[in-house]
């Protein structure tokens, strides 16, 4: 079902299934995506779980604010979960979702259970990668397209401090042929265990079997099968 809330001065949608009384999880998609990215794996958890996959600021069905600050968008989540009444929830973040997963599980370790993150998007300055060359594409801000992308390139140096402060199990997913520089993720969050998946960025799209299989476990206090050197 789609629902909206108002929740840190903006609109949010969001999806939501499964049963409302059972532990509640949110889904957080990668940029210029949106909650229909989880569509594949997302009836998978809702046997489980509560499951909430909202449209982040500038994505989607949600308000496009103009700005577009990394930690704003992990206190958007903060609001939702707020909203919702959930004190403590299992949380997944692709990519940029994976950014503002472990932006708020820094900022409110109390607030997540288990945090698994899929392909995230690092705290140190990415390099090698090309302008943005605005389209026709629909569906998300551009403006959020080039913001995100000027904090890709030049992060807050204590965001990579920051990692240190989180205490929620954590599984960082890597595919084996992305080219993202993630592996400082799972150095710096303290206990973060490692998966490689035969996929590129799009895990949960590329090898969706491998990776319910490999979050179940981590899920159910099991090691992570598939690990390897994420670099």
């Amino acid at each position: 079902m789609i629902r909206e809330a108002r929740v840190n001065g903006i609109r949010l949608v969001y999806r939501e299934e499964g049963d409302p009384a059972a532990p509640p999880m949110v889904l957080l998609h990668g940029r210029t995506a949106n909650h229909n990215d989880w569509n594949g794996v997302l009836r998978h958890f809702t046997g489980r779980y509560h499951v909430i996959a909202p449209d982040m600021r500038g994505h989607g069905e949600s308000d496009y604010p103009g700005s577009y600050a990394f930690p704003d968008m992990a206190r958007d989540i903060v609001a939702l979960m707020d909203e919702l009444g959930f004190e403590r929830v299992t949380l997944i973040g692709h990519s940029l979702g994976g950014l503002v997963a472990y932006h708020l599980a820094m900022a409110c370790p109390g607030r997540v259970e288990r945090l698994v993150l899929e392909e995230p998007a690092p705290p140190t300055p990415l390099t090698g990668r090309p302008p943005i060359v605005e389209t026709d594409a629909k569906g998300f801000d551009w403006r959020m397209v080039h913001e995100s992308e000027r904090q890709f390139l030049a992060p807050d140096p204590a965001w990579a401090d920051g990692l240190a402060r989180i205490t929620a199990p954590t599984l960082v997913l890597f595919g084996r042929t992305s080219h993202l520089e993630m592996g400082v993720v799972a150095e710096l969050i303290p206990g973060a265990e490692t998966a490689t998946l035969e996929a590129g960025h799009l895990v949960h799209a590329d090898a969706k079997e491998q990776f319910t299989r490999v979050v179940d476990d981590f899920l159910a206090g099991s090691r992570p099968v598939g690990t390897g050197d994420p670099g």
